[in-house]
């Protein structure tokens, strides 16, 4: 593989734009093609410059999945995903796509594609 790191199915990783982070579950890696199919989980809006800061949530488990390329994305860190994991899944999950939830991951593929075509 030519991208960094050796990521396998069901493990969470996270791809940042500006204060903002989306995690995902690895569903397959597509080595010929550099992608990966991943499922998003969440979507993790941090005050700028803050990441500490308690994020603004988007639960994205009733959105589509993607096919992405896995150079962007990074390992999420238990230390950091745990806790918003943990308050993730102390909800059931919505039944029918959150129309709000949906349109901030579309604007936030689109920027963070943007940025790096123009690389």
């Amino acid at each position: 593989m030519d991208f960094s790191y050796n990521f396998q199915p069901r493990q969470i990783v996270c791809l940042e734009h500006q204060a903002t982070h989306l995690y995902a579950e690895v569903i397959q890696v597509v080595e010929s093609r550099q992608v990966g199919w991943i499922r998003p989980l969440l979507l993790a809006e941090f005050p700028l410059g803050d990441s500490q800061s308690q994020p603004l949530m988007y639960d994205l488990r009733s959105s589509v999945d993607l096919l992405w390329s896995l150079a962007l994305f990074r390992p999420a860190l238990d230390t950091e995903v745990m806790p918003l994991l943990l308050q993730l899944l102390a909800s059931e999950p919505p039944i029918d796509r959150d129309p709000v939830a949906s349109s901030k991951l579309h604007q936030f593929i689109h920027q963070a594609w943007q940025t790096e075509t123009k690389g």
